[in-house]
């Protein structure tokens, strides 16, 4: 089964609107999806629970349990894995890293964020597994912050993901209603980047096209 770590040792990266939109996304697509909790906070499971019995499923579990989540996750029919890792939390993160295909690194183009993927890119950079850097919050109209940013994450040996997300009002209204930025606002700009971020995920990780 098909896994994605989503990994930053900074706070306030995006990971969890990161992980719950693309898990979102998969089920939306046909694809069963489970996104993968292991951030003592609990927030991915918090709206779990707002948004109730809609897809996709959110588990929680604590980092040494990983394999065994994702094995019990897989017998329960889930055919695509999103794992949530919480900030400064080093054994989260290798055993995410371990068990991913693919893993993405959130981080906003700003230049306390963009410094601390040096911490992030040491963790993940010996796992040999495919590693891109997603922009997100990014500046509307800010062709240079994007290729600053995109120079530093290169300079480090991370790819970036050719797909960002910008700064939508509509991530973080849906967040707390437990819905989705499809569902808030099925039209916007969010629903868009995240569709178009799904479509490139799947083809990474070898899954058809699909919806």
């Amino acid at each position: 089964m098909p896994t994605v770590a989503i990994v930053s040792q900074k706070g306030g990266s995006g990971k969890t609107t990161l992980a719950l939109h693309l898990g979102a996304a998969a089920a939306y697509s046909g694809v069963r999806s489970c996104v993968i909790d292991t951030d003592p906070q609990a927030t991915a499971a918090a709206w779990g629970d707002w948004r109730g019995e809609f897809l996709p499923e959110v588990v929680t579990s604590p980092p040494a349990r990983i394999g065994a989540t994702i094995q019990k996750v897989v017998k329960n029919g889930v055919e695509l894995a999103v794992i949530d890792t919480p900030p400064h939390a080093d054994a989260a993160a290798r055993e995410s890293v371990k068990a991913a295909d693919l893993i993405l690194v959130p981080t906003r183009p700003r230049a306390f964020d963009l410094h601390s993927l040096e911490t992030t890119a040491e963790l993940v950079g010996i796992s040999g597994k495919p590693v891109w850097v997603v922009l997100n919050a990014v500046p509307a109209r800010a062709s240079k912050v994007i290729a600053d940013a995109s120079a530093v994450a290169e300079g480090l040996g991370l790819k970036v993901c050719p797909v960002l997300f910008g700064e939508r009002a509509a991530f973080h209204r849906s967040a707390a209603t437990g819905e989705v930025a499809r569902e808030s606002d099925p039209e916007g700009k969010a629903a868009a980047e995240v569709d178009a971020l799904w479509q490139w995920v799947r083809a990474q990780i070898g899954l058809p096209a699909g919806a």
